[in-house]
């Protein structure tokens, strides 16, 4: 780079785009609060969501650089965020990006995100500082994780002798897998049904399929199998 091109940047600040997906209200006020509060200036929320329908519309209409990802969230998971989004991602001027912002560190969670083209994975432990070059990182195509996450998703992908993917869980769709955690988690039909925005007799047929695929009698079977995964 001449010293032209390098006096050229001087003064400018750079942005990107970002929207914010999270069904918690009070967690994307408090990451746009600690992205305001740090030294580093430039990202921009230009959007939110609270389930997988808004995320989608949001992120189509706005067209951000990176979008900040929790995985749980009503109607799909963040899994089928990134499947609805994916022609956005494989855009060829201004893809979108993905980072996880997740509570859940679990390998499930982790792989999934990952395999549906998430650039990265990062735990709501994180410091606003570090959130905030994160988001540039991705911008820049960069792969980006929690240091305890990188290792193990390296080992994930690379391992010749165990699949990254439990296979009776992989039977599952992405709605099945949330209404097995809920049920696992103790929510009565009525309150995954909310939770979910699907109707009670729908959550009925979701828990027979998942019971029918798994092999189980019962939701204490259930319970009982998903503990024994760490999915709760």
């Amino acid at each position: 780079m001449t010293e032209d091109e390098k006096n050229a940047g001087v003064g400018e600040t750079r942005r990107v785009r970002v929207v914010l997906v999270d069904d918690h209200r009070m967690f994307r006020t408090g990451v746009q609060a600690e992205i305001g509060e740090t030294d580093r200036t430039g990202v921009e929320v230009v959007g939110e969501a609270a389930d997988v329908d808004q995320a989608v519309t949001v992120i189509t209409a706005t067209r951000p650089e990176v979008v900040l990802l929790d995985v749980h969230l009503p109607g799909g998971g963040g899994v089928e965020v990134l499947r609805r989004c994916a022609p956005l991602m494989a855009a060829a001027e201004n893809p979108v990006r993905f980072l996880a912002l997740s509570v859940s560190d679990a390998a499930e969670d982790v792989i999934g995100v990952i395999r549906g083209g998430a650039r990265g994975y990062v735990t709501k432990t994180i410091t606003g500082t570090d959130l905030v070059d994160s988001v540039f990182r991705v911008q820049d195509g960069d792969a980006v994780f929690s240091p305890r996450l990188a290792g193990f998703v390296l080992d994930a992908f690379a391992s010749t002798d165990a699949p990254p993917v439990d296979e009776d869980l992989d039977r599952l769709t992405q709605r099945e897998r949330e209404v097995l955690r809920l049920i696992a988690r103790g929510y009565a039909y009525k309150e995954i049904a909310k939770q979910l925005f699907i109707s009670v007799k729908t959550v009925e047929s979701h828990v027979s399929a998942v019971l029918r695929k798994l092999q189980l009698s019962n939701r204490h079977e259930l319970t009982r199998w998903a503990t024994a995964r760490r999915l709760v």
